[in-house]
Formats: C-alpha cells, sequence, structure tokens
C-alpha cells in the first residue's frame, strides 16, 4: 500500500486520508519499519475509509453535473436568504436554552456550518439554506448551545439533546449531504 509520510515533533503516529491519498503523520523518531507496522495494521480502515472516499468524490461529482456550480450570484442570493432566515431561527431558539444572543454573521465557508464565540457572537454558513429546514435547525441549536458549553463534552451533548432529541438523525444528513452542497460552491476542495 502507497503512503505518504509527514514527521514532526508529534508522539504519536496517525493516518489520515486526503485527496484520495494515505498519511501517516509520524514522530520524527519513528523507524520506517514501526510505521509500515502501524500502516498494516490498519489496512482495513484504510481500505474502508478510501471506498468512503471515492464514495464522496463520485456523489460529489453527480450533485454537480446534475444541479452545476453556484454562481456568485446564487451564492448572494443564499447569502440574503439566510439574513432572513437564520436570526428568526436563534430568536426561537435562544430563549429555550436561556441564551443571549450577540451579532449574528451570515459568511460562505469552505468547511464549518457555524460558529460561536464567547462573546455570544454566532456565525452560520449560507449554504445551510440548501439544507432541510429541521437540519439548519439542528445547527442554530448546536450553535447556541456553545454559548453556555464551549466545547463537545458529554454536557454540551446533553444540552443539545434536552432541547433537540433528534439532534443526532438532523446532523446525520449533514454529515451524510453536507459534502455535496458544498461541491456546489468549492468544487475544487477536498471536503
Amino acid at each position: 500500500m502507497e503512503y505518504n509520510v509527514i514527521r514532526s515533533k508529534r508522539k504519536t503516529l496517525s493516518l489520515q486520508i486526503k485527496d484520495g491519498a494515505v498519511i501517516v503523520r509520524a514522530p520524527m523518531y519513528a523507524s520506517g519499519r514501526t510505521i509500515e507496522k502501524f500502516v498494516d495494521a490498519n489496512a482495513g480502515w484504510i481500505e474502508k475509509t478510501l471506498a468512503k472516499s471515492r464514495k464522496i468524490a463520485e456523489n460529489r461529482k453527480a450533485e454537480i453535473e446534475k444541479n452545476g456550480l453556484l454562481t456568485e450570484k446564487d451564492i448572494y442570493d443564499l447569502a440574503q436568504k439566510a439574513v432572513e432566515v437564520i436570526p428568526g431561527r436563534v430568536n426561537y431558539y435562544a430563549p429555550i436554552i436561556g441564551v443571549k444572543v450577540g451579532r449574528i454573521t451570515i459568511r460562505r465557508q469552505k468547511s464549518k456550518w457555524g460558529s460561536a464565540s464567547a462573546k455570544g457572537n454566532l456565525n452560520f454558513n449560507c449554504l445551510l439554506m440548501l439544507a432541510p429546514p429541521e437540519v439548519l435547525d439542528s445547527v442554530v441549536v448546536h450553535e447556541l448551545c456553545h454559548l453556555i458549553e464551549m466545547n463537545h463534552s458529554e454536557r454540551f451533548y446533553k444540552l443539545v439533546l434536552s432541547v433537540m432529541p433528534d439532534y443526532y438523525e438532523r446532523q446525520k444528513w449533514l454529515k451524510d449531504n453536507g459534502n455535496i452542497l458544498m461541491a456546489r460552491a468549492f468544487p475544487e476542495s477536498s471536503l
């Protein structure tokens, strides 16, 4: 099996699949034999992940062929729609969660659907307008809960689930389809 090795001051070995290539991140002192054994021991995971990566690439290509790339005007229109829709969803869920929100910003982002700052500011990706409304709501709830728990701890997810018991099902849609939505705005990107 072919793989690239990136050495750094890290202490452990790790694997990454990026653009269909296997990357081994290794400590400076790791021997070639140690790296080879590590790759062999994880061959099943590598093959499964490469297959998944190929499927994602095929789905991205099919989505672009079916619906085309988003133009700058399309993205502008999505952003305008997001400015109209997302604050209302935030204002609906904020009192339920018990948080006060600062500024809400809509952006076009390559890898994030939303983010929250300790000051109470929220950012959302305009591409969420391509997702079903219940998926958008799951991102809103996720970010609002970060205003209480700025981490992904058990307490954080307990809070999220107390507001939205079917959160994981909604997030599964985003996990399964989000990269396809991103492909229409960023076809060159590998997510």
